[in-house]
Order: C-alpha cells, then structure tokens, then sequence
C-alpha cells in the first residue's frame, strides 16, 4: 500500500498538496537557481513569480515585454498597479495572506530600492528564495515575517 492511501482521504489530500508544492519550487530552483537576475534576459523576480505559479497549477497571464526597470514600471501603470503588491492582489486565484501562514511555494513580497517590490517564493518556514540588489543569483533568505510586505497563497 502507498503512502498516500494509508494515511486517509484528508491527509492524502494535504500530503499530495505539499508534493505539488515541493516540485514547483524545485523545478523554480532548477529553472532560476544558477541564472543572474538580468532584465533583458527574463531573468527577473516577475518572471520567476510567473513561471512558478504555471509550476503551481496556476494560469497566470502572458507578460508584456519586460527589458528594464523603467518598462516595468510602465507595464504595471499601464496596468493600474502601484506596484508588484498590487499585481498580485489582481490575480486570479491568489488570496493574499497573513506572512505567518505561508506554506511551501508560497509567493511573498518584500521592499526593494526601486519601489516596485520584491517577489520571492517561500521555499520553507522563515525561508524565501528570489534575488536582491546585493547578490547576482538568486538567494535563500531567513527573515522574520515582519521583513515580508505581503504574501499571497499559491
């Protein structure tokens, strides 16, 4: 008998959600791990955010052309959003959450020296992975949850 079958109908449910989870931030990992964050390249917290959300089963819309910091910032304006916080509470299937609730591939925000935010994937309890202006490849961060500006339920 599997695992999955013996520990019931409820805890199947959960157990295979958090194997959903599991794959999408490490096919994120895989994907974004070894890439310097680079606008012309797609290389960016956007991007990453996007590409994760299709690992979670999600159907998030195409995004515009993105190239630099200035296009980003237009194509949220063009959009109606001040920023990246506002851009997630827009999305379909996204319920925005309390930071302390955040599971496994989670999608959290912190502030950045830009202004627009700062989209990072939970990838374990206090853990976030994305990039910041300090460091070229994408990092694992430990932060407290009053370091996470809003966090969105994947």
């Amino acid at each position: 008998m599997d695992r999955v079958a013996a520990v019931g109908s409820t805890g199947a449910l959960i157990l295979s959600d958090l194997i959903r989870r599991a794959r999408a931030v490490d096919a994120t990992k895989k994907k974004y791990g070894p890439k310097v964050f680079n606008w012309r390249q797609g290389s960016t917290c956007i991007h990453m955010a996007r590409s994760h959300l299709v690992q979670m089963g999600h159907r998030p819309p195409s995004l515009p052309r993105i190239r630099s910091l200035l296009s980003a910032r237009k194509a949220l304006k063009e959009s109606g959003w001040a920023n990246v916080e506002a851009m997630l509470d827009a999305q379909a299937g996204l319920i925005r959450i309390a930071p302390a609730e955040m599971l496994l591939g989670d999608i959290a925000v912190l502030a950045s020296e830009d202004g627009i935010g700062a989209i990072f994937i939970c990838a374990g309890p206090h853990k976030l992975i994305g990039w910041r202006e300090d460091h070229p490849t994408l990092v694992v961060l430990d932060l407290s949850f009053d370091q996470i500006s809003g966090a969105w339920r994947a």
